[in-house]
């Protein structure tokens, strides 16, 4: 989103990328550190993709701060990079980014002809470590994870190190349900369980009209007009990136707080 706010939408309305500042308000603390990653910085004009990042428990406090509730200010249209009426819409797969369901239909259609109606997931040690399985001539072809929570990441990990996982990809998530659940959330009433919270935001999120990215004519809009097509050396620049290892610290003294 970021690359698609400072580089296409600035060039849209004529501005450079250090002209526009970009605010996101998301679900989990960490895109705060996420978005000071030197990847995301553009060293011609001295801008990071994302400047600020808000929680929406700080949105929130914000609001509350102010004496503002979001039900009693008016509604307005929401503004759209495309030459039409913006509107609100949802990715199948759940509600922390759909990966590794949109990759398994991918995979399954693109490598071996099968086309996936209904995910079945297999719940393993518990509700937040499942497992989806593609069979093709009696044979398991496919084998993909969700693992969220950091104890499902830990056992991931160990059975990484000694070669022990039969995964092609796995989602994972530090918090536990994922995404609706993140440690930026905004928090529960005083008299409500946090699961009752988490149950209805799951159900509003669901509620919200799923659209396929290879369906969506304003992506192959984007993908036309903005990175010159899929493969293109911009499209990889602008939509991939690199994850490197962090050097561990070994003396607290020396961390910059």
């Amino acid at each position: 989103m970021g690359s698609l706010v400072k580089d296409y939408l600035a060039r849209i309305h004529g501005l450079t990328p250090d002209m526009v500042y970009h605010v996101t308000v998301m679900p989990c603390f960490d895109k705060k550190l996420e978005a000071s990653r030197e990847d995301f910085y553009n060293d011609i004009y001295k801008t990071r993709d994302v400047d600020c990042v808000i929680t929406s428990a700080e949105v929130d406090m914000m609001l509350d701060s102010e004496g503002l509730s979001l039900a009693d200010i008016e509604s307005r249209q929401l503004d759209s990079l495309c030459d039409h009426d913006a509107a609100i819409i949802n990715h199948e797969g759940g509600g922390s980014g759909g990966y590794v369901h949109h990759i398994f239909h991918y995979a399954s259609q693109e490598l071996f002809g099968a086309k996936v109606h209904d995910m079945q997931y297999k719940t393993l040690r518990n509700k937040d470590f499942k497992e989806v399985i593609l069979e093709h001539e009696g044979e398991v072809v496919l084998r993909f994870a969700l693992a969220y929570g950091f104890r499902n990441i830990q056992n991931l990990v160990q059975k990484l190190k000694r070669g022990k996982s039969l995964y092609h990809c796995v989602e994972v998530m530090a918090c536990p349900s994922g995404c609706l659940n993140g440690g930026g959330q905004i928090r529960p009433l005083d008299d409500e369980p946090a699961k009752d919270l988490l149950e209805r935001v799951e159900k509003i999120y669901s509620e919200i009209a799923p659209v396929k990215p290879e369906d969506s004519e304003d992506v192959k809009k984007l993908y036309a007009d903005w990175l010159g097509g899929k493969d293109s050396i911009k499209s990889k620049s602008m939509l991939h990136t690199q994850y490197h290892e962090v050097e561990k610290m070994t003396n607290a003294l020396v961390i910059k707080w």
